[in-house]
């Protein structure tokens, strides 16, 4: 069953804490999830939480700091000396490790590293800090079991045996030959059914799915989801064996991912939380406000053109928030499945014969929607019949174009290295709008003549 915070323990807590009483702290946490905690301790002020977080064991608040709010930790880990976030980070594996000391000053972070009890693990925390954080070498962790493809089964259980106490999870036995360069993988099965003299190289498996430490986290996370895996081995430009990816690590790229889409979906330029302050949430929602502003005056102005006709047949201007509306819902249907295709790589086929596809699709949805708009005006809204022809010819015309636009600006972008997630926010919906007023209004005054 989730666990569900209660106001009552949040009161239990806080009174232990005015009352220093630790040892009842450490009992109402101790069989919680470090999850749990996190959750609790983001309902605590900092000082309340940082408390809590020092009465607990490193052992248990290496595992909650990775689940904490940024703004918490980030306050906690100011709270904390280098020589206990040293004892935190000896806790946790080396990529986790490297996370977090990367939110440090560059002063802390010396400070923290010298520290490290284990120089082994140190070592291989700094070798992380130097990829960038959205490169497969950002997301790696230098835990993980390799074996000589030289060497006998027997050889090769011993040292299992001895990596596998620095792995918290082992996913895959790798095959790697003297330069330390990946070769293959090792099936436990197979392990545990050949004779112990067995070379490595007759039983091990040559094919096996790696990412280069350059490749781009998006991608590492589109070849996991591809081929199923729960991990994935990391070389270096030679082949060397350098590190491994794992599933929880590519749930996080996944979510991050998706949560930029749908902020930049949404008209939100940049990377903001709810409780950010107001200046931050300005800065990223302000850009789009101010187009879709600008687009508002064009739109304007486009009327402005047809001033004439809306004064000749004043009737047409109450169809105009219907047609812009179609425009605008239409464009942002079709970008989004060119978007979600691009994002799964599951677009496929000519572009041609997409365009072809998105025309009879409109031509369909455009003519029962034109009939149903076509008997509403002259049944409900007693219009004329020619009123009728017009906007109905415009609706099957704006919904044409609107879904070519929504299904070439994706396209555009993600050929200019631009995130198509754009094309499905305030950017296709204005356009949208504009060219939407303009076909209206020039299909009425072909019709009518004015």
């Amino acid at each position: 069953m989730e666990f569900k915070i209660s106001k009552d323990l949040i009161l239990e807590l806080e009174q232990h804490i005015v009352n220093k009483n630790d040892s009842e702290l450490e009992r109402l946490l101790s069989d919680m999830h470090h999850a749990d905690i996190a959750e609790i301790l983001d309902e605590l002020d900092f000082d309340e939480a940082t408390y809590i977080f020092k009465v607990l064991d490193s052992e248990k608040t290496s595992e909650i700091l990775l689940e904490l709010e940024d703004d918490l930790r980030e306050n906690i880990l100011k709270r904390l000396s280098a020589k206990e976030i040293a004892e935190e980070l000896d806790e946790l594996n080396t990529d986790d490790a490297a996370d977090i000391i990367a939110e440090l000053s560059q002063s802390k972070k010396e400070e923290v590293i010298s520290e490290l009890d284990d120089l082994e693990h140190a070592k291989d925390i700094i070798d992380l800090l130097r990829y960038d954080e959205d490169t497969a070498g950002g997301l790696m962790g230098k835990e993980l079991v390799k074996v000589n493809e030289n060497w006998s089964v027997l050889t090769c259980v011993k040292e299992m045996r001895a990596q596998a106490e620095n792995v918290s999870r082992v996913h895959s036995i790798y095959v790697v030959d003297d330069e330390n360069r990946l070769k293959g993988r090792l099936s436990l099965k197979d392990l545990l059914t050949t004779s112990t003299k067995t070379q490595i190289a007759e039983i091990y498996i040559k094919k096996v799915t790696s990412v280069n430490v350059d490749a781009e986290d998006v991608e590492v996370a589109r070849i996991m989801q591809k081929y199923d895996l729960e991990a994935i081995p990391v070389v270096d430009a030679m082949g060397r064996l350098v590190g491994r990816i794992t599933i929880d690590d590519i749930i996080d790229v996944i979510r991050d991912e998706a949560d930029k889409d749908y902020q930049l979906a949404a008209g939100i330029s940049q990377d903001v939380e709810a409780d950010d302050s107001i200046l931050e949430l300005s800065k990223a929602r302000l850009p789009w406000l101010v187009l879709a502003l600008l687009g508002g005056f064009i739109t304007v102005r486009v009327l402005g053109l047809f001033e004439g006709a809306m004064a000749e047949h004043g009737n047409l201007f109450f169809f105009t928030p219907l047609i812009a509306a179609m425009a605008g819902n239409v464009g942002v249907q079709s970008s989004a499945i060119i978007v979600q295709g691009l994002a799964n790589n599951t677009l496929s086929g000519s572009l041609f014969n997409r365009l072809i596809k998105e025309i009879s699709l409109s031509l369909f949805n455009g003519a029962i929607l034109a009939s149903i708009l076509f008997l509403g005006s002259y049944f409900l809204l007693g219009e004329p019949p020619i009123i009728g022809v017009v906007i109905t010819s415009a609706l099957v015309s704006v919904i044409i174009i609107a879904s070519l636009i929504g299904t070439f600006i994706p396209l555009l972008l993600d050929k200019f290295g631009v995130d198509p997630a754009l094309a499905t926010g305030p950017f296709i919906t204005t356009s949208n709008d504009i060219c939407g007023i303009l076909i209206y209004f020039s299909i009425a005054k072909m019709i009518l003549g004015f």
